[in-house]
């Protein structure tokens, strides 16, 4: 066996001894109450200085000198439950109260109204007019979240982009609000419709639901009978469908050009096939009217055949009074996709952020039909969160700071097996028997997808929870995660229960 080693003090320990000489090991008591002595300290502490302390240590050295004793019992141990809640998200009975607070005030709700004007005014005076009425108006929405205590949407407060909606109404016999068919009573404004009928009585409302795809025929039929119910009139429309139906036209007609080419090409001789083929196609493309179907709503009428350029053809009697059909409604609900799918070309630029279009544009459809498209207004209406508003596409997601209420209302909102079902994930949630309620957390959610695609923080390694937001909620304001708000006084579970089950089945 090796020798022992020797025990040989040192000077570093001799100088813990020194300074921990004077302590004394404390008794353990065998009791069940424990006992903490806030006096067991070395000389050398209690003579520290002392400036600055924070709330525990405040209250600890308050104690001391007031020499107040604390036992923690351990006889009785009582398990405390807290039920999760996003701070961002009113719980149910808050929502409730907020819902029936919103539906008595609901008639106070209104747009701006340009105030009367004539010629004999000076521009500066309709200004003026026009900046005070504002105003005022401003003030009104103002009075309603201060006195009233109600949350309001971040409604427009330019007043130059108010004037664009005026413009767009004055010149128009026929006002379309654009909505989307997953919420169409929050894009819609009833007092949109109102003022309309107060510049002139003779101008028409309709009410155009874009998105239409995203609903089942049986929650088509639910929104048709409330909207019939209520004398509005609607029309069912889906942008996407009718521009994947000229697409597939236009393919169709590029190969027929290519099949007439190579047909031209095989019957004509070696030497003069190239010049034939010109000839055939520029044939074909001079009989690209004849291809193409009439839009299913809206439709070009016939021009003059005998005059090639429209802009010279001497006008009929009745083609001098044109028909202008104004289209307003919230940014982001597909006002520019659906001009361009009753054209039937790209004439309008199209993008996902939220108020693209900036002016109100005229285009000329036909002859006698001009359309004029406004710039996206997000009308004044109630809501129960901001978190609301970035679900429903109102507020652009790459600018979002606070990501927990908009995940944590699609998480609601989307059952959780379809969320795994359509990322190929397992969210793993605290127990109903835990004190969980199976609903997976906005954290829960994200940190979930974050991991699973491999977004992690560079600084810490964890997984990066904001990025992985911005992918779901666009996921979800584009459909891929898709909830349909259901008409008034019909249960939400039971609305979209077609569509989860569907989705479940994918």
């Amino acid at each position: 066996m090796p020798p022992k080693k020797k025990q040989t003090s040192s000077l570093g320990r001799a100088v813990i001894k020194s300074r921990f000489q004077g302590q004394k090991a404390i008794a353990i008591d065998e009791g069940k109450l424990h006992t903490t002595d806030i006096e067991n300290e070395p000389k050398w502490v209690k003579m520290q200085s002392i400036t600055q302390e924070n709330d525990l240590d405040a209250f600890l050295s308050t104690a001391a000198l007031a020499e107040t004793d604390f036992t923690a019992e351990r006889l009785n141990v009582k398990v405390i439950q807290n039920d999760y809640q996003n701070p961002f998200l009113p719980s149910d009975q808050e929502e409730r109260k907020r819902i029936e607070k919103q539906e008595a005030n609901l008639d106070k709700l209104s747009v701006p109204r340009r105030p009367h004007w004539d010629k004999s005014m000076t521009a500066e005076q309709v200004q003026r007019n026009e900046r005070e009425s504002f105003l005022e108006w401003r003030r009104s929405m103002a009075r309603l979240e201060d006195e009233e205590g109600l949350l309001l949407t971040p409604f427009e407060k330019n007043l130059e982009v108010w004037r664009q909606l005026w413009r767009v109404i004055e010149r128009s016999q026929l006002i379309v609000q654009i909505v989307d068919a997953r919420n169409p009573m929050l894009f819609r404004s009833a007092d949109l419709e109102k003022y309309v009928k107060e510049v002139d009585d003779n101008k028409a409302n309709l009410l155009l639901i874009n998105k239409a795809d995203f609903l089942t025929e049986k929650q088509r039929t639910q929104w048709a009978d409330y909207f019939d119910a209520q004398g509005i009139k609607y029309t069912f429309f889906s942008a996407a469908l009718a521009t994947e139906k000229l697409q597939q036209e236009e393919e169709e007609r590029q190969r027929q050009e290519l099949e007439a080419s190579l047909h031209a090409h095989e019957q004509q001789k070696e030497d003069d096939s190239d010049k034939d083929v010109v000839e055939e196609t520029q044939e074909i493309k001079e009989t690209k009217e004849e291809l193409e179907e009439i839009t299913e709503h809206l439709s070009k009428s016939s021009l003059d055949k005998n005059v090639g350029d429209d802009r010279i053809r001497i006008r009929e009697d009745g083609e001098v009074d044109r028909v202008t059909i104004g289209l307003v409604g919230y940014p982001n609900v597909g006002k520019s996709s659906t001009i361009n799918a009753i054209i039937g070309e790209k004439r309008v630029s199209v993008s996902s952020t939220p108020g693209k279009t900036k002016h109100f544009q005229t285009i000329h459809l036909t002859s006698s039909l001009v359309l004029c498209d406004c710039p996206g207004l997000v009308f004044p209406t109630f809501s129960t969160t901001k978190a609301d508003q970035v679900c429903n596409g109102v507020l652009p997601i790459d600018q979002l700071r606070e990501y927990s209420g908009p995940c944590g209302l699609v998480a609601q909102r989307i059952p959780k097996a379809v969320l795994e079902a359509t990322y190929g994930i397992r969210i793993r949630t605290v127990p109903i028997e835990d004190g969980g309620t199976g609903i997976p957390t906005s954290s829960e959610l994200c940190a979930t997808y974050a991991i699973a695609r491999g977004y992690v923080r560079s600084s810490q390694g964890n997984p990066d929870e904001a990025r992985a937001a911005r992918y779901i909620l666009k996921d979800y304001v584009n459909g891929k995660l898709l909830y349909c708000h259901p008409p008034p006084n019909v249960d939400g579970i039971e609305f979209n229960k077609e569509i989860n089950e569907a989705a479940l089945k994918v």
